[in-house]
């Protein structure tokens, strides 16, 4: 259990208030956590495992840790946005510094070349001259993609903060106004080929749909913001990895008074009639007003909440019947010495759609897209001086994915990718004696993924494509049941750090409307979105909005 803080008399449970029980400590039950103790309600936190953050917990190996999930961290505002709704600054906990270049792209190619180099910068007129040089005309394109998708997201943000149940909610003015700039017919990459001539450009603004954990080439097109949101806002690194952030935001629940209690994993959620009344820990049966759930959406209803209760369309095999974004193979590597690479690089394969097939279908590709991350680089926290914390995530099927046959065997698949990912480091990213110079290692596959409680290893959760997105995906308050919440990246908005956090916003609001008590995101002192150039700060350093 991590101990109680000294409660803040402004923030301390009210008497008679309701209890609340949040299953899992990610960084969507941290989020919800905080927002609901801040209004004064009593907030328990039940965590299966021994340490806080699921997807975005610390991995050790040695003296060498590492990010266990999300090392991207964009729209920064959203987080301050609920720090700054309870009093605090994110600043307070953690310290952001924004990234230039944001990451590095080598653009495979057909041809058998040299991979496509860039360097992407936030400067928007560097960025488009690095893109002239690709190919002519393409860097001009890049500034009027910028544009438009500054007026998209804009257009979009109220629904990205509006809880979605059903066609009422998308009848409003807002959805009229967007309408006309989604073109739902239209995939991420059919968009693109509208303002870029050259593939390599395309793949510069494709690849983000990975974040979903899907191809550009199924992903809708609304999401073009995705890479919109970096050149604005920024890529940053809070210095420990991501998984700072849910330390800092865990020790903003026990200011605020709520319990977080690790290695205690809930079996069942109590009810009566459809009334959730409690969970089951360890064998005990403990009682709450509600239950706000942040595990995988789709593994908890299947394993949470007795059959007999659920809807048919939240029975086992509808669920299982849905699509699912794909898996990653992930090693963590502990590196002897210093590597010579950006924090963040990105490979796209020679044969990329083959690739992307390949992971739809349930098969391994000759030449993989993967990504490394390298944040020791301009972090001394995370590895011994002179030596590397290396990220490397090669995105394959998840558990389910076979078009023909059994999935993936992984006993079998998983040494021969690490050693064929390890020659790569060497071969694709030019790190001298990759293999040779490995100290520390941890290694996922999608078995291991799937054996922490995620719904076929899918580690981005339920797809996005259309009919699984607003109103489709599992809801905020979950469809038929009374007092039984969810948040996360299964519900609205979808995947991802920061649309997380607009989960958790949504589900607070809606759960202290239903309590009779007021949100602290309503307070008249929570300030919204900045505008670009206030985060387009050049001294790298985020220091709150």
């Amino acid at each position: 259990m991590i101990a109680n803080s000294a409660r803040s008399p402004h923030h301390a449970p009210l008497p008679d208030r309701a209890k609340i029980a949040i299953v899992g400590a990610g960084p969507g039950g941290l989020s919800v956590a905080m927002l609901l103790a801040g209004a004064g309600l009593d907030v328990t936190i039940l965590e299966s495992q021994p340490v806080i953050g699921g997807r975005t917990r610390r991995l050790e190996a040695g003296p060498y840790s590492f990010d266990c999930g999300p090392t991207f961290f964009m729209m920064p505002y959203v987080l301050e946005e609920i720090f700054g709704s309870v009093g605090m600054a994110t600043s307070d906990f953690v310290e952001m510094k924004r990234l230039d270049p944001m990451y590095r792209l080598l653009i495979g190619n057909e041809r058998g070349t040299t991979p496509t180099k860039i360097d992407t910068t936030g400067d928007l007129q560097k960025m488009a001259a690095r893109l002239n040089a690709v190919e002519p005309g393409d860097g001009d394109a890049f500034l009027r993609f910028i544009a438009d998708n500054r007026r998209k997201l804009a257009l979009m943000e109220p629904i990205l903060r509006s809880p979605i149940r059903g066609l009422a909610d998308l009848m409003t003015l807002d959805t009229m106004k967007v309408a006309p700039v989604l073109r739902p017919w239209e995939s991420v990459y059919q968009q693109l080929t509208r303002y870029f001539k050259s593939e390599e450009s395309r793949l510069a603004m494709s690849f983000q749909s990975k974040y979903l954990g899907m191809s550009p080439f199924e992903c809708p097109s609304l999401f073009t913001i995705l890479p919109f949101i970096e050149y604005e806002y920024g890529v940053w690194h809070p210095i420990g990895g991501c998984n700072a952030l849910v330390a800092a935001m865990a020790e903003a629940c026990t200011r605020l008074g709520a319990r977080i209690e690790t290695a205690s994993p809930v079996s069942r959620i109590l009810f009566d009639g459809k009334r959730a009344t409690g969970v089951v820990v360890k064998g005990e049966e403990r009682r709450f007003d509600h239950v706000v759930v942040n595990a995988d959406a789709t593994w908890a209803m299947k394993n949470l909440i007795p059959a007999n209760l659920r809807r048919a369309d939240q029975q086992d095999a509808a669920l299982d019947a849905k699509r699912y974004s794909c898996s990653t193979f992930m090693l963590y590597l502990g590196m002897e010495g210093e590597v010579d690479l950006p924090h963040h690089t990105i490979y796209t394969s020679t044969k990329y759609r083959q690739n992307l097939a390949d992971i739809g279908e349930g098969r391994l590709s000759e030449d993989a897209s993967f990504y490394v991350c390298n944040p020791s680089r301009i972090d001394p926290t995370l590895a011994p001086k002179g030596d590397s914390a290396l990220y490397v995530l090669v995105p394959t099927a998840n558990t389910k994915a076979a078009k023909d046959g059994a999935p993936i065997d992984w006993k079998t698949a998983g040494p021969r990718l690490r050693e064929e990912t390890l020659h790569r480091l060497s071969t694709v990213m030019g790190i001298p004696d990759a293999a040779r110079r490995v100290k520390a290692e941890i290694c996922f596959t999608p078995d291991d993924w799937r054996a922490q409680n995620i719904n076929h290893g899918a580690t981005f959760n339920l797809a996005h494509n259309i009919t699984q997105m607003l109103h489709w995906r599992p809801q905020h308050k979950l469809q038929g049941f009374d007092n039984l919440w969810t948040v996360g990246g299964g519900t609205h908005p979808g995947s991802g750090l920061p649309v997380i956090f607009l989960a958790s916003e949504i589900t607070s609001r809606l759960l202290c409307a239903e309590c009779g008590v007021k949100s602290p995101l309503d307070a008249p002192h929570v300030r919204r979105a900045p505008d670009a150039a206030t985060l387009r700060d050049r001294s790298g350093v985020f220091a709150g909005v």
